[in-house]
């Protein structure tokens, strides 16, 4: 009788754990970047391998609380962890790993009926800072410049501020505020005079990327780092994973991984 008891303890405690028994399921949250990869990676875990795994996309922020909180197996994110994040992980017993899953660039965008191809990294800074309002003020037409950004738990409007204008400077109060990469693309698409920024992999031919100190957004500039405003993309787990969540993790560096993050617009790390 002990022996069954001991048998059905051990049950309910596989049971109670995150990966739900065996690694019958993973659970993803965070960044909004990261999430046609995930989504994608998702699809092709769960086809291959059985392994149910849910995305979602709240923002990389979010995703580490959800992590640290424990309330997904990963954390996808756009910018790396941040101390206060870690410190508050490792009170809660949580020791969150980042695993660098593929690199992006940031993508400055415009209407494509805007005539401006190439912004310096200052010009843009001081668009975002609101000193410069009119295109014409950087070569454009006579038009009010309405720029366009994302929201404060973005780790994209996280890295966008540290790579181009630095950590401690302020928004323009009058920027507008969108809550997702595809919000900020739809908005500039649809506005002749906006300027925002999109992960590389949300470029399409319904906005214009222009170039950032004489150099487009693309794969190669990415990935030999002459494109200014690049950054790495991360999934982040508690500790070393094993079993279906360490194949999960290490998909980018198989060719069918690979493949998919090129196919998404991401660059192999």
């Amino acid at each position: 009788m002990k022996h069954v008891l001991l048998l059905v303890a051990f049950f309910a405690v596989v049971l109670s754990s995150p990966l739900s028994a065996a690694g019958k399921s993973i659970v993803l949250d965070g960044s909004t970047t990261v999430g046609p990869l995930a989504k994608s990676f998702a699809a092709y875990f769960t086809k291959k391998y059985g392994v149910r795994v849910t995305v979602s996309e709240s923002g990389s922020g979010n995703g580490a609380k959800s992590l640290i909180n424990k309330s997904c197996d990963i954390a996808t994110m756009s910018r790396a962890m941040k101390a206060q994040e870690l410190a508050a992980a490792r009170k809660k017993g949580v020791n969150p790993l980042g695993h660098t899953v593929a690199l992006d660039g940031i993508a400055m965008v415009v209407h494509p009926g805007n005539p401006v191809r190439n912004l310096t990294k200052a010009q843009i800074a001081d668009i975002y800072k609101g000193r410069i309002t009119n295109w014409n003020q950087v070569g454009g037409p006579n038009a009010r410049i309405v720029v366009i950004q994302r929201e404060s738990n973005s780790g994209t409007q996280e890295a966008f501020k540290e790579l181009v204008m630095g950590k401690t400077a302020q928004i323009s109060k009058t920027a507008e505020t969108q809550s997702s990469n595809g919000a900020i693309k739809n908005r500039v698409s649809s506005t002749r005079s906006a300027i925002g920024f999109v992960g590389l992999g949300f470029v399409d031919r319904s906005v214009k990327p222009v170039a950032v100190n004489g150099v487009l957004p693309s794969p190669l500039t990415v990935r030999n780092s002459t494109y200014p405003v690049s950054r790495p993309l991360y999934m982040y787990t508690n500790g070393q994973p094993a079993g279906s969540l360490k194949k999960f993790i290490d998909l980018p560096k198989t060719p069918d991984g690979k493949r998919m993050i090129g196919e998404l617009g991401f660059v192999v790390k």
